[in-house]
């Protein structure tokens, strides 16, 4: 995505979620702060042994419930200037059960339009599958992306 590039075009309604069997997305606020943070932190090694986020430097074991606060806040910038889309997974029925999270942000290999990558706690671990599945049909129905990118 160059310079003065849009990621989706200025017309383009961007989806408020997505609510399916067992879990709903919303977009990741500073409201979720502090489950958020439990959910990562409790699960560092399984998501650094999830598709896309092999060789990151996140989830960073040093990070401060401050620290995440501010990364929450920049997705949250990132959401409403239309840089990137970044949805906390919720447990259904819940507003407060934080599962996992959806980033959809800019490709910058030059081969996709987008890089999608999506975690889930070690506990719920069994959600990932699903997950991508429902993710994967939600880009194709609802998103204007010609060729995203999503390991897994």
């Amino acid at each position: 995505m160059g310079e003065g590039t849009m990621f989706v075009p200025d017309d383009f309604a961007v989806p408020a979620g997505l609510a399916v069997d067992g879990f709903r997305l919303e977009p990741l606020g500073p409201q979720h702060n502090e489950e958020d943070f439990a959910a990562w932190t409790s699960s560092i090694e399984h998501i650094r042994n999830t598709p896309g986020f092999g060789g990151q430097k996140w989830p960073d074991p040093t990070m401060t419930l401050e620290d995440n606060l501010s990364d929450l806040r920049r997705h949250a910038a990132d959401f409403s200037g239309r840089r990137g889309f970044t949805y906390t997974v919720l447990a259904a029925g819940s507003d407060t059960d934080v599962v996992g999270c959806v980033y959809i942000y800019p490709s910058k290999d030059g081969a996709h339009d987008a890089l999608v990558e999506s975690w889930v706690r070690a506990d719920r671990a069994e959600l990932d599958g699903p997950l991508r599945t429902a993710v994967r049909a939600w880009l194709a129905a609802a998103w204007p992306f010609t060729a995203a990118s999503y390991e897994g």
